[in-house]
């Protein structure tokens, strides 16, 4: 069956970039959320009147929540187009985290939490489906590399900024501090052309999200066939 030519073979290489980077400061977002809050919880405690126990769903309902809505997002972006569903998070994603930061109570904050790690769930599986469209076979190893780079720097950087910003500011810019990386990782959508170009069928649409999830769950690919 032929397969549409990759659009790493005819896009602008400033427009690679651009996507290339912007998939990188959603990566980098979502896993930077993961252990930024943890330094921040004592004063968020005592800003928001809550127990030592209490506190902790701060953490709890954001990892919950991105392991639960993982498993759909194949279903989703094969369902609705991946470009329209990465957009969708990170706005989403953005929002919530601008809602946290403005969170006046522990019931409030962790329902924004919850929407935070929904959204979140889908940037790290659409971001690394985006790479391997956006480069050619003999490439997808140097750019998976650079794209793991905010998989990992994001857990270690986290409590390292968030002890920052709460002891210069307040602990509402742990979370605030996402809406100017938002903002930019939403340009994406101004260069959608250098990942799409070429024609996307849906079949590869589909089997780019599975060769994803191959590495996470288990998928039956003779379903899909």
């Amino acid at each position: 069956m032929a397969i549409a030519s990759t659009p790493a073979a005819t896009g602008p290489w400033s427009n690679r970039t651009m996507v290339t980077v912007c998939a990188m400061v959603a990566t980098l977002m979502q896993a930077l959320d993961n252990t930024i809050a943890n330094v921040a919880l004592p004063y968020m405690q005592g800003s928001l009147s809550a127990t030592a126990d209490q506190i902790t769903w701060v953490l709890t309902s954001y990892v919950v929540a991105a392991a639960i809505f993982t498993a759909p997002i194949g279903w989703l972006a094969a369902h609705f187009g991946r470009p329209r569903l990465f957009l969708v998070c990170v706005i989403g994603f953005t929002a919530a985290s601008a809602l946290c930061g403005m969170a006046a109570s522990l019931t409030q904050i962790v329902i924004f939490r919850l929407l935070q790690g929904m959204f979140g769930a889908a940037l790290v599986p659409l971001s690394q489906a985006t790479m391997l469209d956006l480069y050619p076979p003999e490439q997808r190893g140097s750019a998976m590399a650079v794209w793991g780079v905010g998989v990992m720097v994001g857990p270690i950087l986290g409590p390292t900024l968030g002890g920052y910003l709460t002891d210069a500011y307040n602990w509402r810019w742990v979370f605030l501090i996402n809406v100017p990386f938002g903002i930019l990782a939403t340009s994406r959508r101004k260069n959608d052309d250098a990942v799409r170009c070429g024609r996307i069928t849906r079949w590869r649409e589909k089997c780019n999200i599975e060769r994803f999830f191959c590495c996470s769950i288990p998928i039956d690919f003779e379903r899909r066939l």
